[in-house]
């Protein structure tokens, strides 16, 4: 129980890359409050299924849900990971301003502001963990919008690492490659996706567990020593 009585906050927790960072938190014995924003059933299911967890509905495109999203956290906080994310697949020709305001305030100015709010609430030792993608460095047709707000995500990372560091909170950035989610299934089809596994040094696609691993260590003691950095979660796609 290497969290155990830690505080977690975790964004987008109710299914996929999210649902397994709270589930291997808990498992860890932190306390986890998770936000969802549509599918208020398969938060209400993991809060039945996974002790210790609170779920909260939270739309990232919406700033003003960081008051909602931050409720249940009280004036306590040793753990923020920023999952949530949008990703509307849409060639440059057919991005709009509207396109590129929502996508770019779910994606990297809410997170951003989640960290804010969560600096002087994280206690000394706390943690952060950004989730990024690995499309930042392998740019894909129709993911302008996701990369870059990820990009910038990942930049906003670095910097908070330098400013956060002072009372020894880490920042860090764990990027997935082809993890198998309904997000990724809903966005390729699956030629593709067998492809991508055939090009992955592991011979296969990423589970949610995979990654949240990663985030657990980041999270853990034994990530006191990582900080400022990106690790790439790929199983080999990219070296």
């Amino acid at each position: 129980m290497t969290l155990k009585d830690k505080i977690a906050l975790v964004t987008g927790g109710s299914r996929g890359i999210g649902a397994a960072i709270v589930r291997r938190l808990a498992r860890d014995g932190a306390r986890v409050t998770f936000s969802y924003r549509d599918d208020e059933d398969a938060a209400n299911a993991l809060v039945r299924d996974v002790a210790g967890t609170v779920a909260v509905r939270a739309d990232q495109e919406d700033l003003a849900s960081i008051d909602a999203l931050f409720e249940p956290v009280g004036d306590g906080l040793d753990i923020l990971v920023n999952n949530a994310a949008i990703n509307p697949p849409t060639a440059i020709r057919d991005i709009t301003p509207e396109l590129f305001d929502r996508v770019m305030t779910a994606n990297a100015k809410f997170p951003l502001l989640a960290m804010r709010r969560a600096e002087p609430l994280l206690r000394d030792g706390g943690r952060i963990v950004n989730i990024s993608t690995l499309n930042t460095v392998l740019p894909v047709a129709g993911l302008a919008l996701y990369s870059a707000s990820k990009a910038a995500l990942e930049q906003f990372s670095a910097v908070a690492a330098r400013e956060f560091g002072a009372r020894d909170i880490t920042v860090n950035t764990v990027s997935p490659g082809a993890t198998d989610t309904r997000m990724l299934r809903d966005t390729n089809p699956p030629e593709a996706l067998e492809q991508t596994a055939a090009f992955t040094a592991l011979g296969r696609l990423g589970t949610p567990a995979d990654i949240a691993d990663v985030v657990a260590f980041l999270a853990g003691p034994d990530g006191r020593w990582i900080t400022g950095q990106n690790i790439r979660a790929t199983g080999g796609l990219i070296f």
